[in-house]
């Protein structure tokens, strides 16, 4: 079960892991609170349980016990939250239901959340057989605030082999553009666009040819629009909104930037290094899990300056360029397949299941006083 849709990292693994799991081993059934997002096309049927817009009124109580009856009524064995909303809906409800196996999800490091949102999804993860992260960092401060290591599974993320081909690029441009770009929705502060769009305007002198590339829509866009043009650089700068030709827009970039607060395991980043265009990004959560001094450039976060400065040292060096990209596709290749990662899922569903039935065979067994 997921929030919804839309066009995010965690929708798009989730709509991955979704399409990809052995039908011979599971009957995957889908849900979700909000139906809609560019992934829902994607999808076979789809059974929506809205929230009604807060997250302890009577709606959303009602919502929950609409779903256990509707996991109880088709038998499910396992039951898997896949982000925060659906962790407080769907873990409570599959327990109510007596569901075997339930599993949560950690996919940010949590500390966007407010203190009261981060106490309640604790206390529901607490529920759970098995909580999966897909970084270390977010595993670590699950740990940090009291969550038992062995409950923990780390599982990384994974591409389907389509984000590793050669791909046509999506803007054909002159051999003298250079262009950097950022690949991200538009709905929260904590992706920076602000930062990267002043780090921008610093290089606009020292690169007479070079174009900035947003991927990426949401509430936010007409606000980083009118900054673009206050800093100078609306005319070099293009807005693409939502995109679902992700590699074509990185076969059309040069460098790819992500200046974020807080990050789990980022799908930018990832796409970025299997597509072999070097990256650099912020010091947080799980982004030095990604790279290395090898594979691209990590700066302190906040500092449109120390961006500035490790960009163009990228674009001025276009032998880096080429080793970072391909130290970085390497590493992806290696660590982010799709089907590395729905073999994990798979093994983890299924140990759970096997662990299950031997405690109820050891339970029905043991005699009676």
């Amino acid at each position: 079960m997921t929030d919804s849709f839309d066009t995010g990292g965690s929708e798009r693994q989730f709509a991955a892991l979704a399409g990809s799991l052995d039908p011979n081993l599971f009957r995957v059934a889908l849900g979700c609170i909000t139906k809609r997002g560019g992934f829902l096309n994607e999808q076979r049927e789809v059974t929506e349980f809205p929230l009604g817009g807060n997250l302890y009124g009577a709606r959303s109580m009602q919502a929950r016990l609409r779903l256990a009856r509707h996991l109880r009524q088709a038998c499910f064995s396992v039951a898997h939250a896949f982000d925060f909303y659906t962790n407080l809906m769907l873990i409570p409800a599959a327990r109510l239901a007596r569901v075997p196996v339930v599993i949560g999800s950690q996919r940010q490091l949590g500390d966007l959340l407010t203190p009261s949102k981060s106490r309640a999804q604790l206390a529901t993860l607490r529920w759970c057989d098995r909580i999966v992260c897909n970084s270390w960092a977010a595993a670590d401060r699950l740990i940090q605030q009291g969550i038992g290591e062995t409950r923990i599974v780390v599982i990384r993320n994974g591409l389907p082999l389509a984000n590793f081909a050669s791909t046509v690029p999506a803007l054909p441009r002159p051999s003298s553009l250079l262009r950097v770009g950022m690949i991200a929705r538009m709905n929260t502060e904590s992706k920076n666009h602000r930062i990267f769009l002043c780090a921008a305007a610093r290089l606009q002198n020292t690169f007479p040819e070079i174009e900035f590339i947003l991927a990426g829509d949401g509430p936010l866009r007409p606000e980083f629009e009118r900054l673009a043009n206050d800093l100078g650089i609306f005319a070099r700068t293009r807005f693409l909104g939502d995109r679902q030709d992700i590699p074509a827009i990185l076969a059309s970039i040069d460098v790819s930037v992500l200046p974020s607060a807080s990050e789990s395991l980022s799908n930018a980043i990832i796409e970025s290094m299997a597509a072999g265009v070097p990256v650099v990004a912020t010091r947080v959560g799980g982004n030095s899990e990604l790279i290395d001094e090898s594979r691209g450039i990590l700066v302190s976060r906040g500092d449109d300056q120390s961006l500035s400065s490790a960009i163009e040292r990228l674009l001025h060096d276009a032998r880096m360029r080429t080793a970072l990209g391909r130290n970085a596709k390497r590493f992806a290749e290696t660590n982010f397949a799709l089907s590395e990662m729905r073999r994990q899922y798979e093994a983890l569903y299924t140990e759970l299941l096997i662990n299950k039935t031997r405690q109820s065979r050891k339970a029905y067994a043991r005699p009676r006083e």
